[in-house]
């Protein structure tokens, strides 16, 4: 069910890594990466990690941008063979729970729509400020679909595909408000967070990629809803579109910190 842990054992894994590509290219998607890499600070010559990195397009970006050295994590081969061939040669095919590297070994780390998907996430956080030295930067990003809002017609019906969508097809799909409080239970330091908010005017941009249409269908599937409703929800999200009402929306939390200690013991 969860898409996202077992690229490999998909029918096509390297489908996965073309709608991560489509998604990079989205402006929402975009400018907040680009934030997500401002809050590493970011400074020539330092060494930095990102967790679960999909096709390394944002390792690219940081490594180029500001002459730093990026090594990469990723659950799936699939994943590594698209960033080697981007031109990351650290990339490292691991569980985000028990990361291949020393402790202290990075400037900073981050994790972009990863922590909704891991098993145990308390541990896999813990596994990233490890391996980051004392003032370092740990940045997390995700989505909050608790957040979610969706114009068509039958609003209950709407709010029972995206409680599907939160509890059903995401581990951690409500967490990210929690990010803040499992940083400071770990002892960092100048904790900030931000919201971003996806507005989703026209489906037809994004549904290729995100599959908002086909969330109904999924939750029918897994008897979550029955056929009928299904189909009822996608011929309201079909007339919401032609009626030009059609709103999605969810908000992304950017959560930043510091690792606590003495900044020259880094290694």
């Amino acid at each position: 069910m969860h898409g996202f842990t077992d690229v490999d054992r998909q029918s096509d894994p390297y489908s996965w890594a073309a709608v991560l590509d489509r998604l990079a290219k989205e402006p929402f998607y975009q400018a907040y990466q680009q934030r997500v890499r401002e809050l590493l600070h970011p400074a020539p010559g330092r060494r930095y990690l990102e967790v679960g990195a999909g096709t390394g397009a944002s390792a690219v970006q940081l490594r180029d941008e500001h002459g730093v050295s990026v090594a990469t994590v990723d659950y799936a081969q699939a994943m590594s063979i698209a960033m080697r061939a981007r031109g990351l040669a650290q990339c490292a095919v691991a569980d985000a729970h028990h990361l291949p590297f020393l402790s202290r070994s990075f400037d900073g780390a981050w994790a972009d729509r990863s922590v909704q998907h891991l098993a145990d996430p308390h541990a896999a956080i813990k596994e990233i400020i490890r391996v980051v030295r004392p003032g370092g930067r740990v940045v997390l990003a995700d989505p909050h679909y608790d957040t979610q809002v969706l114009d068509i017609a039958d609003q209950s019906l709407a709010r029972r595909v995206l409680r599907f969508r939160a509890d059903v097809l995401l581990r951690n799909g409500t967490l990210a408000h929690q990010h803040a409080g499992l940083l400071a239970a770990q002892g960092l330091v100048d904790i900030t967070v931000e919201a971003r908010t996806l507005v989703v005017r026209d489906p037809t941009a994004v549904d290729n990629v995100l599959g908002l249409r086909s969330w109904a269908d999924t939750a029918a599937q897994h008897g979550w809803l029955d056929p009928a409703e299904a189909r009822a929800f996608e011929d309201q999200f079909d007339e919401a579109v032609t009626a030009h009402r059609f709103t999605y929306a969810v908000t992304f939390f950017l959560t930043a910190a510091t690792v606590g200690g003495d900044e020259s013991t880094r290694q």
